[in-house]
């Protein structure tokens, strides 16, 4: 799997990267650039809407001004078995 996208069939993992920090100017988790109510949800989403959710995360990396060691983060998933 790369940064920024999910495996194309199966189970869909986390992007999470265990870097669990709020960015009060974005409102997204400074390491997965997920918001508070994705990551909530994350347990329950279809693997449709987890998708949905992956492909918008390299553009929100680059929209934000948080620092390029939290933007160049491997993402592993693993909140994925929450």
């Amino acid at each position: 799997m790369t940064a920024g996208k999910p495996p194309p069939d199966g189970h869909v993992p986390s992007p999470c990267t265990s870097v669990c920090t709020i960015d009060q100017v974005s409102g997204f988790c400074a390491g997965c650039f997920r918001t508070l109510d994705e990551i909530a949800a994350w347990s329950v989403l279809d693997d449709e809407e987890k998708r949905t959710v992956w492909s918008a995360l390299p553009e929100r990396c680059a929209a934000t001004a948080l620092p390029v060691e939290a933007k160049s983060r491997s993402r592993t998933g693993t909140d994925a078995e929450r």
